[in-house]
């Protein structure tokens, strides 16, 4: 129920008691610390765990490798690991997450090796974890092999793995291998597919197959403002004005209206914010925008920039 407060005071309280927590209270508390990114409460909780021998509990130090990965301590996540002795399926699977949260692609990789020098046969989650992480490292070789390892291991890809897949094909521009992979799907794509597809195809310019995606897109999602506007926008991209005027009257019939793109900024104690339609008025958000800008170029040239006479840094703690 993601009450935290109620959950930490009642840990307080047994503290106080005679009753001891035991390795279920731990798993419990690690948990709650990963869910809220509690890091500090999780390394106190960690000495604790540690002076009552808890350590020897394999599902408790799967939990602290999941509470420091996603925390951002990967270093002592991995340490945690290699201290397991007897390590389980969940084990190399928390890792493999961990690894890939950080983006540490070839340790996903590295990790998978050691699985099989074991004869540790991977579980989906496994798969998930290092698709995920060859996704975003745009490593597409590797990607295929994995998800043909998958298949070959008997292991049924699920729409999760096809979503990784597709998205991966779709950004290094292997548009037609990513079409005929949905049409070949085990299972109907839903439309995390089919926007993962739209995306790479406007990536790359291919209009055609964008069409097609935003078209079976809609089927699953009719109600979603935003694809109407993108299914128009492709339209009139190749003069089909027809159906720009199609789609437009559907939105207009179906009561459908896009979302206002909004930022906001902090600024010492106050909360700026200002819309994609109107210009922002107040004059403070213009002047960091500007500073933005500074800084961008900043680090662009990799020298030191001042505004108006002024030190960039003075300007942002007087903000």
């Amino acid at each position: 129920d993601n009450q935290v407060e109620p959950c930490l005071q009642v840990f307080q309280l047994m503290r106080q008691s005679v009753c001891r927590p035991n390795d279920i209270t731990f798993a419990t508390i690690f948990s709650v610390c990963t869910n809220h990114a509690l890091l500090a409460l999780g390394k106190s909780v960690h000495g604790l765990e540690l002076r009552m021998g808890f350590d020897v509990c394999v599902h408790v130090s799967n939990a602290l490798i999941s509470m420091y990965a996603k925390c951002g301590n990967i270093i002592e996540a991995q340490s945690i690991f290699e201290s397991i002795v007897c390590k389980d399926l969940v084990s190399w699977n928390s890792m493999i997450f961990g690894y890939s949260q950080h983006g540490l692609v070839e340790c996903c990789l590295s990790l998978l090796k050691e699985m099989d020098e074991e004869q540790i046969v991977p579980h989906v989650i496994s798969f998930l974890g290092i698709l995920s992480s060859c996704r975003h490292a745009c490593l597409v070789e590797e990607g295929r092999c994995c998800f043909n390892t998958m298949i070959k291991l008997g292991i049924e890809p699920e729409l999760d793995h096809y979503s990784c897949m597709v998205d991966l094909l779709g950004r290094a521009g292997f548009l037609d291998e990513a079409w005929d992979l949905v049409h070949t799907m085990s299972t109907p794509p839903n439309a995390v597919i089919w926007g993962s597809l739209l995306a790479a195809c406007r990536m790359h310019g291919n209009i055609p197959i964008s069409i097609h995606a935003v078209e079976h897109r809609l089927k699953l999602e009719p109600g979603c403002a935003a694809t109407h506007v993108q299914l128009a926008n492709l339209y009139a991209s190749i003069d089909c004005w027809s159906y720009v005027a199609r789609v437009r009257m559907m939105m207009k019939e179906g009561g459908l209206k896009t979302n206002t793109g909004c930022s906001w900024i902090e600024i010492g104690s106050k909360v700026y914010t200002f819309t994609a339609e109107n210009r922002p008025k107040s004059h403070q958000v213009n002047n960091v925008l500007t500073v933005l800008d500074c800084l961008r170029s900043h680090m662009e040239y990799k020298h030191d920039v001042l505004i108006d006479g002024f030190d960039l840094m003075t300007l942002h703690s007087s903000r």
